[in-house]
């Protein structure tokens, strides 16, 4: 069983209390929860079920996923000759994706799969707090931006393509280092499965 768990944690590349809406700055972070259903009488075969309707995940599918969506509302304003960006809203949306069974489980396994579902919750909250710090380093590197000789404010949305970049790749290798530790053998998502599985 411990290479059935070790095939579907290769495969999981997660893209985390959940609180419907906060205030994020002037902006707003919503985050949602979405369920898919796995059956079974067991651990093995809820698992099982996971492995076949968990959210695809590169060349896979993932026990859980999260995803976001991020738009913003920004203030570009001449000043004589330049362009400052004055203030920028984020709207940021995390979606967390994860498993839930489709029918009552009896008392011995529903402990077993709280166990296991509150550790992978706590592991896909980890990359929503990633992508919120994400959307504050956004916010203090490019609020304030100025561009001289822009009075158009053209050049500056050129400009804001690096740090929005950076940002963005920073998350993505922040994000999978973090899997890349927890997914590995003797990482605690891999603790989780196996003990969940095996009942270790």
């Amino acid at each position: 069983m411990k290479s059935i768990a070790h095939r579907w944690l290769r495969a999981c590349a997660a893209l985390i209390a959940m609180t419907p809406v906060a205030a994020h700055a002037d902006g707003q972070v919503v985050e949602q929860v979405k369920t898919y259903a796995v059956s079974g009488t067991s651990a093995p075969e809820l698992y099982a079920s996971i492995g076949e309707r968990g959210p695809k995940a590169g060349i896979g599918r993932a026990i859980a996923l999260t995803n976001f969506k991020l738009t913003w509302q920004r203030n570009y304003v001449p000043q004589g000759d330049a362009c400052t960006l004055v203030s920028a809203k984020p709207k940021l949306i995390i979606t967390y994706t994860l498993p839930k069974p489709a029918a009552r489980l009896p008392d011995g396994l529903k402990q077993r799969w709280d166990v296991f579902y509150e550790g992978v919750r706590r592991h896909e909250l980890v990359h929503g707090q990633m992508i919120k710090d994400m959307v504050a380093t956004i916010e203090r590197t490019t609020i304030g931006l100025s561009v001289a000789g822009d009075p158009n404010c053209k050049k500056i949305r050129q400009e804001m393509i690096k740090p929005l970049s950076e940002a963005s790749l920073a998350q993505r290798q922040q994000s999978s280092d973090f899997d890349r530790v927890e997914l590995n053998d003797g990482g605690n998502v891999h603790r989780l499965i196996l003990a969940f599985v095996n009942g270790q």
